[in-house]
């Protein structure tokens, strides 16, 4: 098992910035990909950013590109959503998840493990 717990949600202003961290316990030899979504009230939930584990490689949505960065710090077993240039679009539910298979895919069913979400939410 691996729990996830996120932090660092809040309010900000468009054009601003806020850093998500994710912190991991549990079983943590298992996961081979970490990653972070988001759902938006009414909306799916879809990615943000994913890495391998190792650091190997990052992967992000393409609404995000040039404004997010991913990263993680293996010591402290923390994955951080680095938010920069917030538009109000952003708004939305942030969630860490974890997967134990591989790191190519933004569907929720390759994910096996989730954090219960921290709240973005961006003004105009």
């Amino acid at each position: 098992q691996v729990q996830l717990l996120e932090s660092g949600g809040g309010s900000v202003q468009a054009g601003g910035s806020l850093r998500l961290s994710c912190v991991a316990s549990g079983n943590l030899s298992s996961r081979k990909c970490m990653a972070w979504f988001r759902q938006a009230p009414g909306a799916e939930r879809e990615g943000v950013a994913r890495v391998n584990v190792d650091g190997s490689s990052t992967y992000y949505a393409y609404y995000v590109e040039g404004r997010f960065t991913i990263s993680r710090d293996s010591a402290k077993k923390v994955v951080y959503l680095q938010m920069n240039g917030l538009k109000p679009e952003d708004t939305a539910m942030y969630y860490c998840a974890a997967s134990i298979l591989w790191c190519g895919s933004w569907a929720e069913s390759a994910y096996d493990y989730w954090g219960q979400g921290t709240q973005v939410t961006v003004s105009s």
